[in-house]
């Protein structure tokens, strides 16, 4: 018997087929029902097939979250093409080195970016524009040179474009945040995203009548991946956010009756710190599922004094991202822990000398293995084999725990774990710690080199507004549930951390920032 056609372009279809009327798509005051979004995705396939677009071609979208970026994924994925997401926080150098990188022959792009794009010396002259988004294609024989329309490409383009698309090709091209050196192209295939979204299914329901908000960037594979093609999936809503606002989210939770969404804490946290908090009506949000960080126990009992639970997350990029992730019922007696595995991943914990860890409370790295996980890097043989072993198990370069009951803790990345006086000190513990004070707004932990200690342990604090601290209040706080070796031996007050657009703090460039000091 044939397996069924899981590409996104397939199931999208038939989901199409089945619910034409249901709204897919909200954005900024017009929906978009299943029936119209499979036609335009349509005609943007033949659009882009008559301009010589075809399978394995890497068509890239930069821009704000907007219904465009899932039009592109799902034509690209019609024509066997694999889409390529951009960080629009990216500067000129950096999306020239992924362009270049990828070999992109296409990309999409909305008009407030095209002055960056503009800067982009590898960027080919041929160009398709509009007044909301630009087609930029590397092939002369088939369009002139100049800009030309997105909505006439959809208006011109054939609907008889063969599907090249199959379960096992890549689908996604996804670049790492690239905290540490250049960036590594993601290679996410069919598979992947479908069964991350069997893993999701089996973790939160869906419903066919939820509506999901979008307010995480969609270039980002949380963002993209979490919520919003489990609830198209489903038949459901997608109510999408050109970029983050406490107060819009809040209001949009109460008048699109939000069932789902996914968050980074940064944007938990200053939604719980609005005014309109407290009184707004969230009766409606079933799920919240938050990634990036863990969520400091302040802030789950915030959301839990409204009666919302956190289903908190741990994945990356090459997982897609659900690795493992803790339900909201477990979220305040099982603090610091990520969970266990969904029903389709494994899990299991590596010593340094690649035995497997079989002893519960020990420490090793965290190694995942499951349908949902990326065959590799894109044109880097060395770094696919270097995290992926001959077995399958891709090797995430974090550490963790796993108790007596199966439930994984996240102790920190390998680099990141802070050395003081030859002790292991996992900034993550610290900062749930600092957290709590009612002075500090956000922290961030980092070990900075210390002639006595080695390392020493570093609180880096944004203050809320009006607040004081000063190293020894701080250090008092925190001696209540430190031990005294992980007390902060550093303080330094900023304005904000330095965030990727995953959310994620960019320790290396705190730690250089400091040092320099």
């Amino acid at each position: 018997m044939s397996r069924p056609d899981v590409s996104v372009h397939a199931w999208f279809a038939a989901r199409a087929q089945r619910s034409p009327q249901r709204r897919a798509i909200s954005f900024e005051g017009r929906s978009t029902g299943y029936s119209e979004l499979q036609q335009r995705v349509e005609r943007l396939a033949g659009g882009l097939a008559a301009a010589g677009i075809g399978a394995g071609d890497r068509i890239a979208f930069l821009g704000h979250n907007q219904p465009v970026l899932i039009e592109t994924f799902l034509a690209a994925n019609r024509l066997g093409a694999i889409f390529l997401p951009l960080n629009f926080r990216l500067a000129p150098p950096e999306l020239a080195f992924i362009l270049e990188d990828s070999g992109a022959v296409a990309i999409v792009c909305d008009s407030s970016h095209r002055p960056v794009l503009d800067r982009v010396d590898t960027l080919p002259p041929l160009r398709i524009h509009a007044e909301d988004a630009v087609v930029i294609l590397d092939d002369g024989d088939h369009l002139g040179y100049g800009w030309a329309s997105y909505e006439d490409l959809i208006r011109d383009g054939l609907t008889s474009t063969p599907a090249a698309a199959q379960p096992d090709d890549p689908a996604i091209l996804m670049y790492t945040s690239g905290t540490t050196g250049q960036p590594k192209g993601v290679i996410l295939t069919n598979g992947n995203l479908f069964w991350n979204n069997i893993n999701l299914e089996h973790l939160y329901d869906v419903h066919e009548d939820d509506a999901t908000l979008v307010v995480a960037p969609m270039f980002h594979i949380a963002g993209l991946n979490v919520t919003i093609f489990t609830t198209l999936l489903k038949g459901g809503e997608v109510v999408i956010h050109r970029n983050f606002d406490p107060a819009a989210a809040l209001a949009e939770i109460e008048r699109s009756r939000i069932a789902t969404t996914f968050m980074v804490p940064a944007m938990l946290s200053a939604i719980s710190d609005h005014a309109a908090f407290v009184d707004a009506d969230l009766s409606t949000l079933r799920v919240v599922i938050c990634g990036g960080a863990p969520v400091p126990e302040p802030l789950l009992r915030r959301y839990a004094n409204r009666g919302i639970g956190i289903l908190q997350g741990y994945g990356l990029t090459e997982t897609s991202p659900a690795a493992i992730f803790l339900t909201a019922e477990h979220a305040l007696t099982r603090l610091g822990s990520a969970g266990m595995p969904p029903l389709f991943v494994e899990a299991q914990l590596r010593a340094h000398d690649g035995s497997v860890v079989t002893e519960p409370d020990t420490r090793g790295e965290i190694c995942l293995r499951g349908p949902n996980v990326s065959p590799g890097y894109w044109r880097r043989p060395d770094a696919t084999a270097a995290a992926h072993d001959a077995d399958g198990w891709f090797h995430t370069g974090d550490i963790g725990v796993r108790d007596k009951e199966g439930f994984y803790a996240i102790v920190d990345r390998v680099k990141d774990m802070v050395i003081t006086g030859g002790e292991n000190v996992s900034p993550a513990e610290v900062e749930s710690a600092v957290f709590g004070h009612p002075a500090v707004l956000d922290v961030a932990v980092v070990g900075l080199p210390d002639d006595r200690w080695g390392e020493a342990v570093t609180a880096v604090v944004v203050l809320r507004p009006g607040a004081a601290l000063t190293l020894a209040e701080l250090r008092d706080y925190c001696a209540e549930s430190l031990a005294r070796y992980k007390l902060p031996g550093r303080l330094h007050i900023m304005s904000e951390l330095p965030r990727n657009a995953a959310g994620k703090v960019v320790k290396f460039r705190l730690k250089t920032t400091l040092t320099a000091i």
